[in-house]
Order: structure tokens, then sequence, then C-alpha cells
């Protein structure tokens, strides 16, 4: 297992820039490391991935020196950890609500003494088997990252609690989902939908924890920045590909 450099950077008090995945060609990966992202994060919340898509698109990360990481589809055990064997980076778990579910992230993350993840010395991440056990243990716990979505009014509400939990790497925003939850679906400039952000925001760094959310563009990200807003995923390869491909044919037509 090798060294995790965004939760290096992150623990090292720098900015990480991704983006959300949902092509599954091995190529976006290698794309997104040579144009400079520090990592990028499978969508298995949103796009269906099997387990050949997934150990590809490792496999093109690791080859490329790009971090992988997956928003996993929900916060089971039994995916956080099949996606982990695979030899992913760290995991990215959608609406963490309760300290509980939040524990639960922990538990299943880490192996012994501090979590409950199963352990098979025959899988991708440790080596197939010639990996020394007791120091892949280690270098996994130590190595992977824990990154939770705070994007509901209940979670806003647990966040508190949330933040205690040392493993907790990074909370992330969902600004879309925490709008719906808050009654303004959509609307994230809403005054109280702007207000919850900045809420998060604030309880996070005052935790010691890195805030992680989402940026439409450049002078998004490095206003997030400003902020020590250090998590920060651009939009996804699909949204990349359509914003340049509208505003190109846009251009070209244009009178």
């Amino acid at each position: 297992m090798r060294e995790n450099n965004v939760k290096k950077k992150l623990q090292n008090g720098e900015a990480v820039i991704g983006t959300f995945l949902k092509f599954t060609d091995p190529a976006s990966a290698e794309i997104l490391a040579i144009a400079g992202f520090d990592f990028f994060v499978l969508d298995n919340e949103h796009v269906a991935m099997d387990r050949d898509n997934l150990v590809s698109m490792i496999r093109a990360a690791e080859a490329s020196g790009i971090t992988p990481l997956a928003r996993i589809k929900e916060n089971q055990q039994v995916e956080i950890l099949q996606n982990l064997d695979l030899g992913l980076m760290g995991v990215q778990v959608p609406n963490v609500n309760t300290v509980e579910q939040a524990h639960q992230i922990v538990r299943s993350v880490k192996y012994g003494p501090i979590g409950v993840r199963g352990f098979s010395p025959s899988v991708r991440a440790c080596g197939y088997g010639t990996n020394n056990i007791q120091e892949y243990i280690e270098k996994a716990n130590r190595e992977t990252l824990i990154v939770a979505q705070c994007e509901t009014k209940e979670g806003l509400e647990n966040l508190d609690e949330i933040l205690k939990i040392p493993e907790i790497d990074v909370v992330f925003i969902g600004p879309m989902d925490l709008s719906q939850s808050l009654g303004h679906v959509g609307d994230t400039k809403h005054p109280v939908v702007a207000g919850a952000i900045k809420e998060i925001k604030e309880k996070v760094k005052a935790a010691g924890k890195v805030v992680g959310t989402t940026a439409a563009n450049a002078d998004a990200a490095k206003a997030l920045i400003a902020e020590d807003c250090r998590y920060i995923l651009l939009a996804s390869d699909q949204g990349m590909m359509m914003k340049w491909a509208k505003g190109t044919i846009a251009d070209i037509w244009a009178k």
C-alpha cells in the first residue's frame, strides 16, 4: 500500500483538488493525473460501477500517480470493505447524519484495534498475500482517508458530536442535498442554506478538521481555499466535458 499523498498534504495544511469520476474509462484517471489533479472520487453513489471498472480505474491511478478515492453507495460495512480491498486510498460517505453512522464508518474502514474491518491477506490491497501483515494493517489504518458528507439538517444538528471522532479526516458539504433538506432545493444561495453552509465550515475548522465541498470553476476554488476549505472537488469528468463542448459549439455558431 502506497502513501496517501492527499492525506499527507491535508495534514501539512495544504489544499487538494479533485473531481468526481463518472466515466469508467481508465484514461479519465490518467488524463486527470497528467493535468495535475491531486485525486479523484469514483462516484459509486450516482453511477453503477462494477468490480472490473473499479480495479481498472485504481490501476490507472496507481500507474499515473493520482490518489484514488470512492464515494460509496451507502454506509454499509461490506460495501466499504469491498471497495477498500481493491486498493482505494479512502472513502467518501454520503448522508452521514448521526454520530452512530459516523462511528460505523470508522469501524468499517479501520482494522483492529481501531475498527472491525474484515481482514483477508489475499486481497489486492494487501498485495495478494505478499505484504507483511502487521505492516500492512498499520499502514492501512494510517493512510486511509475518511470523508464524511454533511448534507442534511439532521447531519448539521449532530455535527458537533460527529466532529469529536478523531478518525474523521474531512467533512464534505453537499450543497445541493443540503438545500433540499432545508426546504430550498437547488437554491444554494438562499440565506437559510448559505447560513447553514457557513455554520458547517466554522464548526469543522474549529474542530481542527478539513472542510471539503464542490467548486464550479477555478475562481470558486480559489475563494474556497482563501476560506481555508482545503478538500475541493471541481465538478465531474462529465461536467467538464459538457461545459467545454457546449461552450465551444456556442462559440462556433455565435454571430
